[in-house]
C-alpha cells in the first residue's frame, strides 16, 4: 500500500466516524471528568499563582483567535474526544463561573505542571496535584447534588459518566529528571520510581471509584524523549530522540496497563481502559507524511536555539501548523491530538487496552 493511500484511508475513516458521531443527537455520555497536566488543562492555571501559563498568544492562535489557556495552538485531545461524544468543551474548575448548569456536561480539573506526586512541578508555582484534583471532584459533586438530585439520580448520572486521565510526565519531565531541584533519582531506580507513582495513581483511581464514578480512560506516558525539550538536552544524537528518557517511561507504561487489568478484576461493575500513548505518538514521528506531518523534531512555535521553553509571549509561530507535531518544546499541535482522540475512540486493542472510548460510552 503506497503511503498516498494510506493517507486517503486514514482521512475516510476520520470522515465516517465524524459521520456516525454527528447521526445521533444526544451526547454519548452524561458527562466527562479529565484530570490531568497541561496535556489538556483547558485554563485552570489562569486562575493559579503560576508561570505554567498558557493565557498570552500565540497559545490558541487557531481556537477563535485568542488564549483560552490551552497548551497548544487549537484544541486539546480532550476537547476533541468532547466533540465526538457530543459533548460540549468542558470548563476549567478554578474559574469562578465553573458553578450551576455549567458543570452539567462535567468539569475539566487538569493543571499545568501537576503529577501524579503531590510535589511534582512545585518550582512553577501552584498547581492542583491530582489528590488536589480528585478533592476539587468532590466539591464538584456538592454542586451536582442541586442541579440534578442527589441518591440514585446521582449514582445512575456518574455511572454512566467517563473520567478521562493524562497524568504522569510531568512526574518525570518535572521530578525525575530535573536533580538539581527533586532528589527522586536519587532515592529511586526508575522501576522503583515506576512503583511510586503507580500505587499514587491507584489511591487516587479507587477514589473517585469510591465517589461513584464507573468508567475510566487512562492514558499512558508517550515517548518524552523525542519532544523538544529533551532533544535539546544536546545529550541525544542529531535527529534523533533521547533513547534512555524513552526507556525510562517503559516500567511506568506496562505498570499502568497491568493496573487496568487489576482493577477491572476487582471491581466488575466499572470499566478501566488504558490509552497506549506512546505507541500512537511513536507511529506517528515514525511515520509521519502517512499524518500529513514533515515537521518532528522541533516546535512550531519558539526560536531554533530556544527549543527547550514554551512559547514566548505574543511570538510569530511558523505558518504552516498542520506540519508539525510537535506546538512548543512540551506539546503537541492540535493535528497531532486529533490523531490521537480519534485512537482512543475507535482505536484497536493496541491503541486502547481492553476496550476503546466508544465501546465505554455503549456500556
Amino acid at each position: 500500500m503506497t503511503m498516498m493511500m494510506k493517507t486517503l484511508l486514514i482521512l475516510v475513516g476520520v470522515v465516517m466516524i465524524g459521520l456516525v458521531e454527528c447521526s445521533s443527537g444526544a451526547p454519548l455520555v452524561p458527562a466527562m471528568f479529565a484530570f490531568g497536566d497541561s496535556i489538556i488543562d483547558c485554563g485552570n492555571n489562569n486562575f493559579l499563582s503560576s508561570i505554567a501559563k498558557a493565557n498570552y498568544l500565540p497559545y490558541g492562535i487557531d481556537f477563535n483567535g485568542w488564549p483560552s489557556g490551552r497548551f497548544t495552538n487549537s484544541r486539546t485531545i480532550i476537547d476533541l474526544l468532547g466533540e465526538k461524544m457530543g459533548l460540549p468543551y468542558l470548563p476549567p474548575y478554578a474559574d469562578p463561573t465553573t458553578v450551576g448548569s455549567r458543570i452539567i456536561y462535567g468539569v475539566n480539573y487538569a493543571s499545568a505542571a501537576a503529577g501524579v506526586l503531590d510535589e511534582t512541578g512545585q518550582h512553577y508555582g501552584e498547581r492542583f496535584s491530582l489528590s488536589q484534583q480528585v478533592l476539587n471532584f468532590e466539591n464538584t459533586l456538592n454542586e451536582l447534588r442541586y442541579q440534578i438530585g442527589g441518591g440514585a439520580n446521582l449514582t445512575r448520572y456518574l455511572a454512566k459518566s467517563i473520567a478521562v486521565l493524562v497524568l504522569g510526565s510531568n512526574d518525570y519531565i518535572n521530578n525525575y529528571l530535573l536533580p538539581t531541584l527533586y532528589p527522586t533519582s536519587q532515592l529511586y531506580s526508575t522501576s522503583e520510581f515506576a512503583n511510586l507513582l503507580l500505587n499514587h495513581y491507584t489511591r487516587q483511581l479507587l477514589a473517585l471509584h469510591t465517589l461513584g464514578l464507573r468508567k475510566f480512560f487512562i492514558a499512558g506516558v508517550g515517548p518524552l524523549g523525542c519532544i523538544p525539550n529533551q532533544r535539546g538536552t544536546g545529550q541525544a544524537p542529531p535527529g534523533r530522540c533521547l533513547d534512555y528518557v524513552n526507556q525510562m517511561v517503559g516500567p511506568f507504561n506496562q505498570g499502568l496497563r497491568a493496573l487496568v487489568d487489576q482493577l477491572n478484576s476487582q471491581h466488575p461493575g466499572a470499566i478501566f481502559a488504558y490509552g497506549n500513548t506512546y505507541g500512537a505518538v511513536g507511529d506517528i514521528l515514525n511515520n509521519p507524511a502517512v499524518y500529513g506531518f514533515s515537521v518532528v523534531d522541533r516546535g512550531c512555535c519558539g526560536l531554533i536555539n530556544l527549543q527547550r521553553i514554551t512559547c514566548l509571549p505574543f511570538s510569530t509561530p511558523c505558518p504552516d501548523r498542520n506540519q508539525f507535531v510537535f506546538w512548543d518544546a512540551f506539546h503537541a499541535t492540535q493535528g497531532v491530538y486529533a490523531v490521537l482522540a480519534h485512537r482512543a475512540f475507535v482505536g484497536p486493542q493496541n491503541d486502547c487496552y481492553p476496550i476503546n472510548v466508544q465501546q465505554i460510552t455503549l456500556l
